[in-house]
């Protein structure tokens, strides 16, 4: 009972973790990534303004806004820092992201046209050192020809709001500027990089993009989120799937001691078997008493571990912070796990599968020691009595 209720209770608890982190990395990722993006040719739109008529026609497109983005560095005195610059309509961004949600001390209506300033990622301005209001210089790789040679393009901005997603990856290089002052800063000459679309069920995704390609008889280039992170979210699927089979060995390892437990079980009894046959018991029955024994200890122990196993799912974003102020030492840190928070989300239809499988793994395990039960020979077992 105990051996399969820490299976459960240890596939429960990990399954659930793995839903919550996919879903929360999920969310992140779609807070600043588009649900659909159109580029053009050579990663530029002329006149971006004109694919508005046939984004109006898909009815799950709730927003869309124009980008244009590029690689750079940001510098402050004696601090360099790499990062993604990404230019964006104030108005329209509202639409399409929700990073809105993540500013602090800022708004996206503090980025003007002609204003140069800039909204910095939280940890990306700590590296750099940079404060609300200071002056930060950005380098656009793209350079220009000088007497004295190629020289880099390069502008100050100043910071104006600051924001954390809680992931690393954007916390830490993603710095926004108003679309106006990106065109200049990379010389776009009124062209925007691509038309970013938010829609109102992510997983609709695939099917919109493909009706918008169509839609815009393939001459642009439509692409989604699944493709984008498509391999990302395929190696923490396929890494589900493989935590739950490691797991589940555990419940099939406590199955097996059942097996031997029974097998004991049988051997030692075979004389009691043997009287019970003499008065009557049919094989069938005294196979069906060695069935409820195995199944009882693992319905019990199932049942126990499933308890077990919710309980820790929906407390363990209390239950992980309590174990790390503990040992004083961070578990999960989110320069490597990404998020820097520990999320869970306990999903019932896993629940019940793993319940069920677990159940039919101890029935499975009871049938040869019943079976065994049944072929004694009251002649053979009463032999030596």
């Amino acid at each position: 009972m105990v051996g399969i209720a820490l299976g459960v209770w240890a596939l429960i608890t990990v399954i659930s973790i793995m839903n919550g982190f996919e879903k929360e990395l999920r969310g992140r990722i779609l807070d600043v990534a588009s649900h659909v993006s159109v580029t053009g040719a050579g990663g530029w739109i002329s006149q971006w303004d004109s694919l508005s008529g046939e984004i109006d026609k898909i009815p799950s497109v709730v927003g869309y806004a124009p980008y244009i983005v590029g690689q750079g560095l940001v510098t402050l005195g004696s601090s360099v820092q790499g990062s993604v610059i990404r230019g964006i309509l104030p108005q329209r961004e509202v639409a399409v992201s929700a990073l809105k949600d993540h500013l602090y001390d800022g708004d996206f209506s503090d980025l003007e046209d002609g204003g140069y300033k800039v909204i910095l990622g939280e940890e990306l301005a700590y590296r750099l050192g940079a404060n609300i209001g200071d002056k930060v210089t950005l380098i656009s790789p793209q350079g220009r020809s000088t007497p004295a040679g190629l020289m880099p393009r390069l502008r100050r901005f100043t910071v104006v709001a600051t924001f954390s997603i809680g992931m690393h990856e954007y916390d830490s290089a993603l710095a926004l500027i108003h679309i106006d002052d990106a065109a200049r800063l990379y010389k776009s000459n009124g062209m925007v990089s691509g038309v970013r679309l938010k829609l109102d069920d992510v997983y609709q995704a695939p099917s919109v993009s493909l009706a918008l390609a169509e839609a815009l008889d393939h001459q642009y280039y439509v692409d989604n989120w699944t493709r984008q992170h498509e391999n990302f979210f395929r190696a923490l699927a396929i890494e589900k799937r493989v935590m739950f089979i490691i797991l589940f060995l555990i419940v099939a390892v406590a199955a097996f001691n059942i097996v031997s437990t029974l097998v004991m079980v049988v051997t030692d009894k075979k004389a009691d078997i043997a009287i019970l046959r003499t008065l009557g018991l049919s094989p069938n029955k005294v196979m069906g008493i060695f069935f409820v024994q195995g199944v009882t200890s693992g319905v019990i122990g199932t049942l126990v571990g499933a308890v077990l196993g919710v309980l820790t799912a929906l407390n363990v974003s209390t239950i992980v912070p309590f174990i790390e102020g503990l040992i004083g030492f961070q578990l999960f840190p989110a320069d490597v796990y990404v998020i820097s928070d520990f999320p869970a989300e306990l999903r019932w239809a896993d629940v019940l599968v793993i319940v069920v499988a677990a159940i039919v793994m101890s029935m499975l395990a009871t049938l040869y020691p019943a079976w065994r039960a049944s072929k004694t020979q009251p002649a053979e077992a009463l032999r030596y009595e």
